[in-house]
């Protein structure tokens, strides 16, 4: 008998995750909104669209009308055209050489910035014998990927000299758009529209411009253009603003969207200690009276951040309950004691709500030091998505 057979028999790890891609669609939409319809809402599913299952969450996306797709490279983006995915799709950091073949046969959006770039592009659409779009990218102080503005005359020549190629696309990526009074945003603008002068002196008009990720999304109009990225607003998150070093809330610098991932497990055995007994590796924890212990069948290999170790909380029967001790590779401790009718096999929820009750990603990455994005993404390929229309 097939392995995969086997497992399809019995019954598999009671450790899950739940993915609502209604929650996704309403979000789509609320960000449509947001922005309005003169502006373009390019859904970045990238990252396996931030652990929640790129082929799923991209058809859903399609489904509710998106119109472009982020995915960060060519390994992202097959897959979804291998599934019948339609949408344009943006490599949001470029190509490797000997990929340009394969980007022009998928008609795939590459993203450039070298010369090599346009090289390898213009020969790929010629050889196709047709014209293919590409995206510019300027760096306006992010320091990552881009052409310097300084150096943009040069590759626009390059560009000009490429008849096989069209730019359909001038983009920048923001450093510190959640900080509300850093002067990096503002200086960011100003090289960007001077360098978006600059591509149309030299007669280039591309139709797509933008600039804006999930933070300007909500918080910077001026910087929307025509098209706008909202990556882990999509999954029902975004970064605390910042002023003065403090968070800052309320008013415009919100989005009504909802958490589209819960995370579940259950309880794999009931455990009764005395006072003063060690829990867990290197008895980080020491029970201060008797106590009744959970033990849950997720670790730190599912992607439950070992900074949750005596920090962090789950939900069980309506209660929250502490965890206790150092979260193993495998499994992780929770203090149950008074929960009435606890009992193994009880559902638990690691991220989601119940009765009035939350624990979000936010939340794991206080304690984590962290990100929203980080905890989503490292939800591990062992715990199963399960997706709900």
């Amino acid at each position: 008998m097939a392995t995969t057979e086997i497992l399809n028999r019995v019954a598999t790890r009671p450790t899950w995750a739940e993915v609502s891609l209604a929650t996704l669609r309403q979000n789509f939409r609320t960000m449509t909104k947001h922005v309005g319809a003169e502006v373009s809402v390019c859904a970045v599913v990238k990252a396996d669209a931030y652990g929640h299952g790129a082929i799923e969450c991209s058809r859903a996306l399609q489904a509710e009308g998106a119109k472009w797709l982020g995915v960060t490279s060519l390994d992202e983006a097959i897959p979804l055209r291998e599934e019948g995915i339609k949408t344009r799709i943006l490599l949001m950091t470029g190509f490797w050489r000997g990929e340009e073949n394969e980007i022009v046969r998928l008609r795939l959006t590459p993203t450039v910035w070298e010369p090599w770039h346009v090289e390898l592009l213009e020969k790929a659409a010629a050889s196709a014998a047709i014209r293919h779009a590409v995206n510019l990218k300027v760096d306006t102080g992010m320091g990552r990927l881009g052409i310097s503005p300084d150096e943009l005359p040069t590759l626009l020549k390059a560009l000009s000299a490429a008849p096989h190629l069209v730019i359909e696309g001038l983009s920048t990526h923001l450093a510190s758009s959640e900080i509300m009074d850093t002067p990096s945003v503002a200086e960011q603008t100003r090289r960007f529209e001077e360098s978006l002068r600059v591509v149309r002196e030299a007669g280039f008009d591309p139709t797509l411009v933008h600039m804006a990720n999930t933070s300007a999304l909500i918080s910077r109009r001026e910087t929307w253009n025509n098209m706008v990225r909202p990556g882990v607003a999509l999954y029902g998150y975004y970064l605390p603003f910042q002023r003065a070093g403090r968070e800052v809330s309320g008013g415009t610098l919100r989005l009504s969207v909802k958490p589209v991932l819960t995370w579940k497990t259950r309880i794999l055995s009931l455990r009764n200690f005395a006072a003063n007994q060690p829990l867990g590796y290197n008895g980080t924890y020491v029970t201060k009276a008797p106590a009744r212990v959970a033990v849950l069948p997720v670790g730190y290999a599912d992607g439950y951040n070992r900074q949750l170790s005596n920090r962090g909380r789950v939900i069980v029967r309506d209660h929250y309950a502490p965890v206790v001790g150092s979260v193993s590779m495998d499994l992780t401790l929770v203090d149950v004691t008074g929960i009435p009718g606890i009992a193994v096999g009880d559902e638990v929820i690691l991220l989601g709500t119940s009765d009035g009750l939350s624990v979000d990603a936010l939340e794991h990455a206080r304690w984590a030091n962290g990100s929203p994005y980080e905890i989503l993404c490292n939800i591990s390929k062992r715990v199963p998505r399960k997706y709900e229309s």
